[in-house]
């Protein structure tokens, strides 16, 4: 009895041990540096992908945005002791890779995830790579645009009769705009970040853009005369605006939102990432007129914008291999994230996903739907070691282009410099 008791007990525990088994969740670590209205929403749909999908679970931790990031992640990684999947700017992805940090994602995984390359405006999807190769699935593209307040602009006799702003194509009639703005009851005709390395960075590097300068090549940074040259024109442009009184000088990053939102300045320049602010403001009558964002004007040439993307990727948790059942997770979570980012989008992003943005719900969505074409005309990042969020080519342009902007510097002198430094430390 003993015997045939054992065995009973044997059976049973297996039995068991199996159905535990075809019942187990695949928990995906998951770490990300979203605060405020970022962090609101993506918690929002973690929460539903954990609803809609018993069989996984998004374990999920919210890190400190910037260099302790990716330095965390980075020395994470190396021990074998990083997520399964972490948000990522693709502006980063150089770096990441040249310290061995990331995972590549092969375009078999990325076809088992139900994702193709065609689902991606072409720069957005160039930017996930390094050498070829995908490190990386956008999930946005946030990128500069051009707030205005309507009611201001109508007053100066600058919006068209589409209801947008009009006479801002081209630097000559945008500064003109803004001496007229300027010269009427606003404090300011324009309003971004003066004191900061970010504002100043993504207006210049858009104006580059905008006259095709090359930031990187055979030469180093602003290779060749014809490069300088026009870095400086960029440059020397947003200076002038400066100078004129047109712009704020060494403004922070919350007053120059405030001067936006207080009707002192029409016109500013900022992320996307702003049109939640407005959106709120608006709704609680707190804004005093009616505001819209468009791409911003092409200054110096054609359309072209500074833009960068949230991401997700993969860490190469060093002596850790990802396994088939937990990378099958990964890519799951991935893949109904960018399906579903139309809820992303209210914070001001472009889905990346280019099929939500074909969808009618996007399409009405505003002012997404107004400035999304530039995804099409985007300037990513250079694609460097040096360059990104948080990076040596962010702390040249405090060094020398916020001083130049400011009036303490010569624009000339500050771009010189600026390439100057940065060869510098080029590996």
């Amino acid at each position: 009895m003993n015997r045939l008791l054992k065995k009973a007990l044997a059976a049973t525990a297996l039995f068991a041990l199996g159905a535990g088994m075809a019942h187990a969740k695949e928990t995906v670590v998951w770490w990300d540096f979203l605060s405020g209205g970022d962090g609101v929403r993506m918690k929002a749909l973690i929460q539903k992908f954990n609803e809609d999908h018993p069989d996984i679970q998004i374990d999920a931790t919210t890190l400190e945005w910037g260099v302790p990031f990716y330095t965390k992640v980075q020395t994470s990684a190396a021990v074998g002791e990083g997520p399964d999947v972490m948000t990522y700017h693709l502006s980063r992805l150089p770096l990441g890779v040249s310290t061995n940090t990331l995972r590549e994602i092969t375009p078999e995984e990325l076809a088992s995830a139900g994702l193709k390359p065609e689902d991606y405006a072409p720069a957005n999807f160039q930017a996930a790579q390094v050498d070829g190769k995908l490190y990386a699935v956008p999930f946005d593209i946030h990128s500069l645009v051009l707030y205005y307040n309507k009611d201001r602009l109508a007053e100066a006799g600058l919006i068209g009769a589409d209801g947008k702003p009009a006479g801002l194509d081209t630097l000559e009639g945008f500064d003109a705009a803004l001496k007229k703005l300027t010269d009427g009851p606003s404090d300011y005709g324009l309003s971004f970040q003066t004191a900061g390395d970010g504002g100043v960075w993504r207006v210049f590097y858009s104006l580059l853009g905008q006259q095709d300068g090359a930031f990187l090549g055979e030469g180093g940074v602003l290779p060749g005369d014809e490069n300088l040259d026009k870095a400086k024109k960029a440059l020397s442009a947003i200076a002038n605006w400066s100078a004129q009184g047109w712009l704020p000088k060494a403004t922070e990053y919350p007053a120059s939102v405030a001067l936006f939102t207080s009707g002192k300045a029409p016109l500013f320049l900022n992320g996307v990432w702003e049109v939640p602010t407005m959106v709120d403001l608006a709704a609680k009558n707190q804004l005093g007129f009616e505001w819209g964002a468009i791409q911003m004007p092409a200054l110096l040439g054609h359309k072209a914008t500074w833009a960068d993307s949230h991401a997700f990727a993969i860490p190469n948790n060093v002596g850790k291999e990802i396994s088939p059942e937990k990378l099958k997770a990964v890519l799951t979570v991935i893949a109904w994230m960018n399906q579903n980012s139309l809820a992303w989008a209210s914070a001001g992003h472009i889905p990346a996903y280019v099929p939500v943005t074909q969808t009618g719900e996007f399409k009405a969505m505003e002012p997404n739907a107004t400035y999304a074409p530039l995804a099409e005309t985007a300037v990513f990042d250079p694609q460097s070691v040096i360059a990104g969020v948080a990076s040596p080519v962010y702390e040249a342009t405090g060094n020398y282009f916020v001083p130049a902007v400011n009036g303490e510097m010569d624009p000339a002198e500050a771009v010189e410099s600026f390439r100057d430094d940065l060869n510098g430390q080029l590996p």
